[in-house]
């Protein structure tokens, strides 16, 4: 029997799911589960749409959102607000 990978990138099929994503992680997880799940959030909305509406290069995008990344928070930010979202202090 084969066991398939899950990807919840593909169930997250609407702009409030991807929030609901990100609010999730970011009350539960840490710096790297956030830039995690801005990943995976980035993949369910499109790379190449996210990095145009952030105003970074795909390529950046890609860099920065990976396991090895260490992206800066203005980048971090813009990525957050491409989703309609933004950091808060609460």
């Amino acid at each position: 029997m084969k066991i398939s990978n899950f990807d919840i990138a593909e169930h997250l099929e609407t702009d409030e799911d991807i929030r609901d994503f990100l609010i999730e992680v970011a009350s539960d997880g840490d710096e790297s589960d956030l830039i995690h799940a801005l990943n995976i959030a980035a993949r369910a909305k499109g790379m190449t749409a996210v990095a145009d509406k952030a105003g970074v290069t795909r390529a950046s995008l890609y860099k920065s959102l990976s396991a090895d990344g260490n992206p800066k928070f203005a980048t971090i930010n813009k990525i957050v607000s491409s989703f309609g979202c933004r950091l808060a202090v609460i």
